[in-house]
């Protein structure tokens, strides 16, 4: 049995694409999943699963969210050891920076963030980009709303990632971390 992370993408945003949490993790346990908790309202979720494949794991929730909450979102599945390393590979990360100001853009599979790595024309002082090996991160001071960088990562050119805000990651890796059951 492995841990992971499933991350979903635009769900309970301004009316649109309504997953009740509770729904989910009761969703995750008829495919098998066990232990299943989620974090806010935002699609998050942690578990535990005899299915070694993130990307099977990834197309069956897809799918049982289209089938059962009639909701069609992007899925991304992390293993415990890909999130943590994700944690760890954060450049940016300091204790002076404001968290729901530092995004993390979640990926798939390395190509989906490849695909943006022309991201950094759009980065403006004092915003900074850092591409680690399995996430995008992107600092911004001034606000996500005001960022360029950020609009392109929510809009179009990010719909194959997931963002999150590093105070999210961490309650994330907290709660991934800390004992089942």
């Amino acid at each position: 049995m492995g841990r992971f992370v499933a991350l979903l993408r635009g769900v309970n945003v301004g009316g649109a694409k309504r997953v009740p949490m509770a729904e989910w993790r009761a969703l995750l346990g008829t495919l098998g999943c066990t232990e299943a908790q989620t974090l806010l309202n935002s699609g998050n979720a942690v578990f535990t699963s005899r299915i070694r494949s993130t990307a099977t794991l990834a197309q069956r929730i897809r799918e049982s969210l289209q089938q059962g909450l009639k909701v069609d979102v992007p899925v991304i599945v992390k293993t415990a050891d890909e999130f943590v390393a994700i944690e760890a590979d954060n450049e940016l990360a300091s204790p002076e920076l404001d968290p729901s100001r530092l995004l993390v853009a979640f990926a798939a599979a390395t190509k989906d963030l490849q695909a943006l790595a022309d991201l950094s024309d759009l980065v403006r002082a004092p915003e900074k980009l850092w591409a680690g090996t399995q996430a995008l991160y992107l600092w911004c001071p001034e606000g996500i709303r005001q960022s360029r960088a950020a609009e392109a990562l929510l809009g179009r050119r990010g719909q194959a990632l997931t963002t999150r805000n590093w105070g999210t990651v961490t309650k994330i890796g907290a709660l991934l971390r800390a004992p089942c059951g």
